[in-house]
């Protein structure tokens, strides 16, 4: 995936926290124990899970914060025009926000919502959420409470280990999996949907199913979605091999995937995010048909 040159960012946009671009000390247990512990994270909710299987495998201490104030004149630096995006991790997020925010600014209004921005921190090993605390083992998140996205960027240097070394798109997914549960919290889907349920057609499954849906249609948009500012667009036309990775990224967090990875067997009847099928088949059909009633799982637009 490849930003445009002739767009402009705007950092502002993005709350800069933790140690900045250079990092900190990586935690132990390795990058893959990570992968794992967040996607524990995102498959139960439960942010101390997540937290014990990192801490079961190595120390989760000893990186250097840096404060928020100098991370942000860091990123505000760096992250100023489009092709710094293809450089940084931390200016492409704030590079597929703003292509979101455009995106969905311009879509909502079609089924009756305004679309307002959601918040937006992007950190490295440890911040505090309306959520709790989240650190590297949480991986991305979207935080009802405080309707912000939190995106950690050392998560995306540990996808290498499950093929995505050219993955830009595979994140891009991630953050828009995410942006889409904001969309679907506009949308009012949280107020009717029992996400407190498990298994393979629980309310729970469908919420996550919607979000990947709505992150297909971001991205089968996305090479057409021009900078307010500049009218060009965010994004080059994607490749077939960018677009696999954005698959592939559905597909390594299904829940049958990773049960089978932690436990070594699949549960259905615990399922809350759908199987790699489900997932890669919702992405494909957000791609495909470019709409959110194609995505609606709770017939809340219709037609």
């Amino acid at each position: 995936m490849t930003f445009s040159g002739g767009t402009r960012l705007d950092p502002n946009r993005v709350q800069r926290r933790g140690a900045g671009a250079r990092g900190g000390v990586a935690v132990g247990g390795g990058a893959g124990v990570l992968v794992i512990a967040a996607l524990v994270w995102l498959l139960t909710g439960d942010l101390g899970a997540a937290l014990g299987f990192v801490t079961g495998s190595g120390s989760t201490s000893g990186y250097q914060n840096v404060t928020d104030d100098t991370a942000q004149q860091d990123f505000n630096s760096r992250c100023v025009e489009g092709t710094d995006a293809n450089e940084f991790a931390d200016c492409r997020v704030l590079a597929v926000v703003e292509s979101l925010d455009a995106y969905w600014t311009d879509a909502l209004p079609a089924v009756g919502v305004q679309h307002s921005l959601p918040g937006v921190v992007v950190f490295d090993q440890a911040t505090q959420s309306g959520c709790g605390t989240a650190s590297a083992a949480t991986g991305p998140f979207y935080c009802p409470p405080d309707q912000t996205l939190y995106v950690d960027t050392t998560f995306f240097d540990s996808l290498a280990e499950f093929g995505y070394e050219d993955g830009n798109l595979a994140e891009a997914y991630i953050v828009a999996h995410e942006y889409g549960h904001f969309v679907e919290d506009e949308l009012g889907i949280f107020d009717i949907a029992d996400r407190s349920g498990t298994g393979a057609t629980s309310d729970s499954v469908k919420v996550e199913l919607m979000a990947d849906c709505l992150a297909g249609v971001w991205v089968g948009h996305a090479a057409y979605t021009p900078d307010p500012d500049t009218g060009v667009p965010f994004l080059e036309p994607l490749t077939k091999q960018e677009l696999q990775n954005a698959l592939a990224a559905a597909a390594s967090v299904g829940d049958d995937r990773i049960q089978e990875a932690v436990q070594g067997e699949a549960n259905p009847h615990t399922f809350t995010h759908g199987t790699s099928e489900q997932r890669t088949d919702a992405f494909i059909n957000g791609y495909q048909n470019g709409t959110v009633a194609a995505c609606d799982e709770f017939g809340v637009v219709g037609g």
